[in-house]
């Protein structure tokens, strides 16, 4: 098990939170001291309230998400219109100060892998630094195959091979939604794939971690 791990998506709304979350609670479940973090937002603190939930004050919703922005925008120019800056070395160092006190710290991004976060740095460049394992999340539905195919090719070779992928089963099904798994494992390792369902808008992680396939799955993806 990595000790770092960073949840990327290939587009905002791809289940990021929902996984983070998952995550959170499934090693809180085997005792496993974690930290979640989602550095930066925009448009609210929805995402960090729910992660702030999932570790039951552990940590404060501040040290959770310390730069949050109004304008639902990428969360760099949403910065910039509250004249204010976020350096890349600012967030790196507020990670690796929570890391310290924990076994295993999560990261969830903002949007998706290349969306500017704060001056002139992405979750690509915060995942290099930090030397993440990056788990890419994408709603298992048409286009998916071709955004995670984009995402991987954005991340550099070394980090490529230690990504894992996990597709978030959209509230409706498509046509490709059945096809997306076998598609995509001719492109990337099919062991590294992981399907998971729609739990509903509001789900209750102590409820859905419950479900044996979940919690084999969750293990899966940190192993």
């Amino acid at each position: 098990m990595s000790s770092l791990y960073f949840i990327t998506g290939t587009d905002t709304g791809a289940g990021k939170t929902v996984l983070t979350v998952l995550l959170a609670a499934y090693l809180r479940q085997k005792k496993i001291r974690v930290a979640a973090l989602k550095p930066l937002c925009s448009g609210g603190r929805d995402d960090a309230q729910e992660i702030f939930a999932a570790l039951d004050g552990l940590l404060s919703l501040d040290e959770i998400n310390p730069w949050h922005f109004r304008a639902a925008i990428a969360p760099a120019l949403a910065a910039q219109r509250e004249k204010k800056s976020v350096t890349q070395s600012e967030v790196t160092r507020h990670i690796r100060a929570v890391q310290k006190q924990f076994a295993v710290t999560l990261i969830e991004g903002a949007g998706g892998l290349m969306s500017p976060l704060g001056k002139d740095f992405d979750s690509r460049d915060l995942i290099v630094e930090l030397e993440a394992a990056p788990i890419i999340v994408a709603q298992n539905k048409l286009g998916a195959v071709n955004h995670l195919l984009l995402t991987l090719e954005a991340l550099p070779k070394n980090l490529r091979a230690a990504a894992k992928v996990v597709l978030m089963s959209p509230p409706k099904a498509d046509a490709a939604s059945q096809s997306n798994m076998e598609l995509f494992g001719q492109f990337f390792p099919p062991e590294k794939i992981f399907p998971l369902s729609w739990f509903g808008n509001n789900f209750a992680p102590d409820v859905v971690l419950k479900k044996p396939s979940v919690q084999r799955t969750l293990g899966k993806i940190l192993r």
